[in-house]
């Protein structure tokens, strides 16, 4: 199970998550304005906002912050047009990546995205060429110290849909409309959560053995992780624990 949401969660008790934490913020910001655009000011009716609202508050965006970008989302307040689009290709070893980006230029965004594939590794794929292989899911990830039992019986009646042990965490995924009300069912059993996001979630994975492939793939990723425009990359590698452990990106 050692994918895209295993490899975060390293980074994250690595400490190499969006070192310039003022990026991290501007993505963020960027996520609430366009959900808020999308389906709405009301994080109550509008799901992905509420998810957005959420991801933001836990990295501690300043609450008038996340409520300047609802207001210029909702066009109270005048602000740059961000748009979604996303770009699909290949690592080494044919690992499958997709690249979801927010732009006010489709043109200069796409450019360098196919530039950072080609200088690292890797290469662009027509639309639809890999993206058949992943499904949007909410993904749950939480400590073993909770039992698994405990886990399901809170979980499933929140409208979970799979637990999956990954080692050291519990992985839970849902629809992507059930993540808040999973994530608020598991603190409201006061059960701790590492992180619980929307992601696409593949149906099939790339096995990488090598310590040398491993960091190629993950090169890549990162480069393409560190694009302004850049809000997620999602990959369908299996690396095992021990090699994501040594790989020092």
């Amino acid at each position: 199970m050692s994918g895209h949401s295993k490899w975060a969660t390293t980074k994250h008790r690595k400490g190499a998550v969006d070192k310039a934490r003022g990026k991290l913020f501007a993505k963020l910001i960027r996520q609430v304005e366009v959900a808020a655009r999308e389906g709405g000011g009301d994080v109550n009716a509008n799901s992905t906002l509420r998810t957005m609202y959420a991801k933001a508050r836990d990295a501690s965006v300043p609450l008038d912050t996340i409520e300047r970008a609802i207001k210029r989302g909702t066009g109270e307040l005048e602000g740059v047009r961000y748009e979604p689009v996303a770009y699909e290709g290949y690592a080494p070893s044919g690992v499958a990546l997709i690249v979801e980006c927010l732009t006010d230029n489709r043109n200069r965004t796409g450019a360098d995205i196919r530039s950072l594939f080609s200088r690292n590794g890797g290469s662009m794929a027509e639309p639809g060429a890999v993206a058949w292989q992943f499904d949007r899911k909410g993904v749950v990830i939480l400590p073993k110290s909770v039992g698994e039992d405990e886990l399901m019986n809170i979980a499933l009646d929140a409208g979970a849909e799979d637990l999956a042990d990954d080692g050291s965490d519990w992985v839970l995924t849902s629809a992507p409309a059930d993540l808040h009300a999973v994530k608020a069912a598991l603190e409201e059993a006061s059960i701790e959560v590492e992180s619980a996001e929307l992601e696409m979630v593949p149906s099939t994975r790339v096995e990488i053995d090598s310590e040398s492939t491993a960091k190629r793939i993950l090169k890549l990723i990162e480069v393409l992780e560190d694009h302004d425009d850049v809000q997620n990359v999602w990959a369908n590698f299996d690396i095992p624990d021990e090699i994501l452990e040594r790989v020092d990106i």
